[in-house]
């Protein structure tokens, strides 16, 4: 079941999100706020793609265990690149409300992407290896985990001084990714199971996306419609 179910799930998360993410790009003109979101949502699933392509030939051929050096290049990537998601949503932040004096934060948000980026590129995180040490998983996600917590205090706090429920739900889709990621760095190796929860948190990863596109297409639609005196549905 897992070989027939999980390749599915991941071809259609990627296929989503790098979608979005080009439509965005694309049709986002000078809009540098809808163009950020289109850039995040792109490098969320390329850098995936790294892990999840190499895991769903794995699961169809030979397993996991024999293909375990692709898998932990590719999760070396997506290690990098989801760093570079949450840079990306900080710089959406700062735009979308006009956050100013942001020097401390930048220095906070980057300083951290920076250590975490660091840290991965180490040998002793083993990436290759399909049993890599769970104290250098502890030690690279520390800042990481640090950044998630700071990305959602100021969703949250800017949602709510803004009343902006769209981003409240982000702020909380954001808190799910890191509750359910958390577990898995911990304990997967002890118990399989666990690794399921990446599938929520892949989940709350198409949530922060979707709500970006919705406030893509609302934004052009509305504009269509004071450009040309015409409603137009979806």
């Amino acid at each position: 079941m897992q070989a027939i179910m999980e390749p599915i799930f991941h071809v259609v998360y990627l296929t989503t999100v790098i979608s979005l993410g080009i439509i965005m790009i694309k049709k986002s003109g000078d809009n540098k706020y809808f163009k950020l979101f289109g850039y995040m949502s792109f490098v969320l699933g390329l850098g995936d793609s790294f892990h999840l392509i190499p895991r769903i030939y794995a699961l169809l051929t030979t397993g996991l265990e024999a293909n375990a050096a692709a898998l932990g290049f590719g999760k070396f990537i997506t290690s990098i690149t989801m760093t570079i998601f949450y840079v990306i949503l900080y710089k959406i932040l700062v735009l979308r409300f006009n956050i100013k004096n942001s020097k401390m934060l930048d220095n906070c948000i980057y300083g951290l992407a920076f250590i975490r980026i660091a840290i991965c590129l180490f040998p002793q995180n083993q990436w290759l290896n399909y049993y890599p040490p769970v104290s250098w998983g502890i030690y690279r996600n520390i800042p990481f985990t640090i950044m998630g917590i700071v990305m959602i205090y100021i969703i949250y706090r800017e949602a709510d001084k803004n009343k902006d429920k769209d981003y409240k739900h982000m702020a909380l889709a954001v808190f799910l990714s890191f509750a359910m990621y958390i577990p898995v760095v911990l304990w997967a190796n002890i118990n399989k199971l666990i690794g399921m929860l990446m599938i929520p948190k892949t989940l709350a990863y198409v949530w922060i996306v979707l709500i970006g596109y919705k406030q893509f297409r609302n934004y052009f639609k509305e504009s269509k419609i004071i450009n040309t005196g015409v409603e137009i549905t979806s």
